[in-house]
């Protein structure tokens, strides 16, 4: 028998060590599942090895300029002016685009419902019951400035955003629990049970920050300075309000992976400012900015016949759009006790007149919007069926009866700007909520006088509110519109200062927690949220729960067309108007593949400057 030494014992007891860590390692191994990408449900259409997206041309030039004004905003971004480089927090007006700056673990797909696919981390694995997931990084992942992306990156990131980002951002990350390094090349996050089915893909979708950087500024701070990226963009020339640049990263180490190519084509993506959209289009018609989205009817109908349409410099196009549409229109603030009952809110809505703006403001371009989920198969449409019914009962009592029958739609007008049976209805409305009329002004139960102060932050909606408010003072409501500067606009919209305003929302394909920053009760009181209209009601909660849960894409449909019911009864929203297509316009210097994506627009991620078109329109530059 050998002779145990100090030695001896010291080896068998590492050989043991190290059989128990393989035999852990293997264990953990079995019980993870392993995949190049992620999506709600499991689905992906990419295998791993795949080389590219379907709707880009991977061998598209790099090089030229691409020049806009934004159509979107993330955060605390803004359409009119900025003055802000961190718009992950609530505090400033922050520059649209910023997004270019930083990678995220894994990149969206165009052409699917929610799937992601690998970009900083090359792979994932979760856990059998999806409440921990291992992002392995790619090692060659760098900033701008050279250093390594590390696992340390990614879990500062995640709790730096938790902890101080923008409310959107910290409510959505509620069921995320804990980010830690396994090693520099991997990070382990994990999920309290029952979490939002798409908290997963939104931490796998947030930046990724330097933890180097910020040790030495403040994160939750407005600020113009540069900040250290890792994207295929960092910021080049800008003027605060103006215009800003970014700059693509010639070198960028994540140009040649599958979610990259044939994307990120130009030198330089541009994003211009215009506080008037008449200014803006005037711009474009001299050649200011190269591509315009147009979103005013009028202008689309009466005004692409400048000398550069007629001889075929610039090009105008319909493309379509099959993303839900979801919910533009007035939001009603409920905080305020003035429009407690849903009879007045109703009343409200009986004295808009949609076919007559369609007709006389907007050339008939629109259809009536009626869902917050416009343009998919998740808007509740005739009676529920036994499915949504089954969804539904546990809450009878607790919603108003309509919910089980048809939805509520808008009432359609005649059409004249001031529908006598229209208007007769809802002031039989108000007196049903016992608002009466009190020498020549409707008053609340209370005896106050019935004001409404419309808010709006640029003159382009103002005649879309003028025979509204004419509507409504007829019904005896002293109604009127405030336009006031983006800034102060947004400090009042984040802090739900406002009696009316409009807004536009829209969701992904397979909506998720998204659906409590718009309509739960926890997000009527967080500052900066999408709920402007001030839902708080119980059911409303446990529908969106039941949304989030929902093990098949059918149930996530169907408990949307319940949730969509229950809105809709509520009357919190006056809705507008929706088209499913862009009206887009742009000097004829791009190119563009041949393919478009369904979920997204893919301008300019997948065009790129055409050298000899712009030379043709003498545009070479």
């Amino acid at each position: 028998m050998p002779k145990l030494t100090r030695r001896r014992v010291l080896t068998l007891a590492i050989g043991v060590a190290t059989a128990a860590t393989t035999l852990v390692r293997a264990a953990r191994a079995e019980a993870e599942i392993e995949s190049h990408g992620l999506s709600a449900f499991g689905d992906l259409a990419y295998p791993a090895d795949f080389h590219h997206f379907r709707y880009v041309d991977p061998t598209a030039p790099k090089g030229g300029t691409f020049s806009q004004i934004g159509p979107n905003r993330q955060f605390n971004q803004n359409f009119l002016t900025f003055n802000s480089l961190n718009s992950y927090i609530l505090k400033g007006d922050a520059a649209q685009g910023m997004e270019l700056t930083f990678a995220t673990l894994m990149a969206r797909s165009g052409d699917e419902p929610d799937a992601m696919y690998g970009l900083a981390a090359a792979k994932v694995a979760r856990s059998a019951d999806g409440l921990t997931y291992r992002f392995f990084l790619r090692p060659e992942a760098t900033f701008h400035d050279g250093s390594r992306l590390t696992a340390a990156d990614v879990v500062f990131s995640l709790n730096l955003l938790k902890e101080k980002g923008h409310p959107l951002i910290t409510q959505s990350l509620r069921d995320f629990t804990r980010a830690k390094a396994g090693d520099d090349g991997s990070v382990i996050v994990t999920f309290a049970p029952n979490r939002a089915r798409d908290v997963p893909l939104l931490v796998a979708g947030l930046p990724i920050f330097s933890r180097a950087y910020y040790t030495t500024r403040p994160f939750d701070e407005s600020t113009l300075e540069t900040p250290l990226g890792s994207g295929a963009y960092k910021v080049g020339r800008f003027e605060a309000g103006r215009f800003i640049e970014f700059e693509r990263v010639k070198d960028w180490w994540a140009a040649d992976l599958p979610v990259a190519r044939g994307q990120n084509n130009f030198d330089v993506v541009r994003f211009e400012y215009y506080r008037d959209r008449e200014v803006g289009f005037e711009g474009f018609t001299a050649g200011s900015y190269l591509f315009r989205e147009e979103f005013t009817s009028r202008t689309w109908a009466t005004r692409y016949d400048f000398p550069a349409i007629k001889d075929g410099r610039v090009k105008k196009d319909i493309i379509a759009d099959d993303t839900p549409s979801g919910a533009q229109g007035w939001f009603i603030n409920t905080r305020r006790a003035k429009f407690a009952d849903p009879r007045l809110r109703e009343a409200l809505c009986d004295a808009f007149d949609f076919e007559w703006t369609n007709k006389t403001i907007m050339y008939g371009s629109y259809d009536r919007t009626v869902s917050v989920f416009q343009n998919s198969e998740m808007m509740a449409a005739g009676l529920p069926d036994a499915e949504q019914l089954a969804l539904l009962k546990p809450f009878r009592g607790r919603v108003p009866d309509e919910v089980f029958g048809e939805p509520y739609v808008p009432p359609v007008s005649d059409g004249s700007g001031a529908d006598r049976a229209l208007l007769r209805r809802a002031s039989q409305l108000l007196k049903d909520a016992g608002c009466v009329v009190k020498d020549g002004k409707r008053v609340l139960p209370n005896g106050e006088a019935i004001s409404i102060e419309f808010l709006i932050d640029e003159p382009t909606f103002e005649p879309h509110h003028m025979p509204f408010i004419k509507n409504l003072n007829v019904l005896g409501i002293d109604a009127s519109l405030r336009i006031v500067d983006p800034v102060q606009y947004r400090a009042r919209r984040d802090g739900f200062d406002f009696d009316i305003t409009v807004d536009r929302f829209g969701f992904s394909s397979t909506p998720g927690d998204s659906l409590r920053s718009f309509f739960s009760s926890q997000a009527a009181a967080l500052k900066g949220s999408n709920n402007l209209a001030g839902m708080a009601d119980p059911a409303i909660d446990a529908l969106i729960d039941v949304v989030i849960a929902a093990p098949t894409r059918q149930a996530l449909i169907t408990a949307c067309r319940v949730l969509d019911r229950v809105i809709r009864a509520g009357r919190y929203w006056i809705p507008h108007w929706y088209k499913p297509s862009h009206w887009i316009a742009y000097w004829d210097v791009f190119g563009k593949p041949a393919a478009q994506p369904r979920y997204f627009r893919g301008i300019p991620e997948t065009w790129w400057h055409d050298r000899d078109k712009a030379a043709r329109i003498g545009r070479a530059g």
